[in-house]
């Protein structure tokens, strides 16, 4: 009976990091769910209202202001980011996101569906122990009218792109491939 307490204790002592873990994965996974969801409502809304070219300005403005929003309600620190980037200033990934975006493209090869792919962390940076977390972009049919191949975006978005992003990397994608990801950090 002692022995079987002292087990059951240890165990509950082990079980709050495991626990805090998968928490912190579940809570990073509907964080990104949302993002996705209002970014997707807002980009149907201005593709509605405007067309494509207009629907631009949701990505480059209404995107950030969304994950700034999330950021500073979660106290995460909530991201877009991409190994073909569009705006730098924004998307650029750091080490740990490259080789996550890596990891993601690997899975997808290996044939994971795309919209299941996300890989989570906890590592070791100068200021401390990190949880990190990346949830896959798949790229949509509708998500080629701005980042598909170049016989595929039509003449006008090509010419506000040149203009809002002019060393613009984020094009060549087909339905089903990884756009980038939402990226997701917590200091622990």
């Amino acid at each position: 009976m002692r022995k079987t307490l002292l087990t059951l204790a240890m165990a509950t002592l082990t079980l709050p990091a495991v626990a805090d873990e998968t928490q912190m994965t579940e809570s990073a996974r509907q964080t990104a769910m949302q993002l996705i969801k209002q970014l997707g409502g807002e980009l149907q809304k201005q593709m509605s209202s405007g067309g494509p070219e207009s629907a631009i300005s949701v990505c480059r403005e209404k995107a950030p202001a969304i994950a700034s929003e999330m950021s500073r309600s979660t106290g995460w620190r909530v991201t877009r980011v991409s190994l073909k980037i569009r705006n730098p200033l924004l998307g650029t990934p750091d080490e740990w996101e490259q080789g996550a975006l890596k990891i993601l493209e690997r899975r997808l090869a290996e044939g994971a569906k795309p919209e299941t792919l996300e890989f989570a962390q906890v590592v070791e940076e100068p200021a401390g122990k990190v949880y990190r977390y990346i949830k896959a972009l798949p790229v949509q049919p509708v998500c080629t009218t701005c980042h598909g191949s170049a016989e595929s975006i039509p003449e006008g978005v090509k010419a506000r792109l040149a203009a809002e992003y002019p060393h613009d990397k984020a094009t060549g994608y087909s339905p089903g491939m990884i756009r980038g990801g939402i990226s997701i950090k917590r200091p622990l």
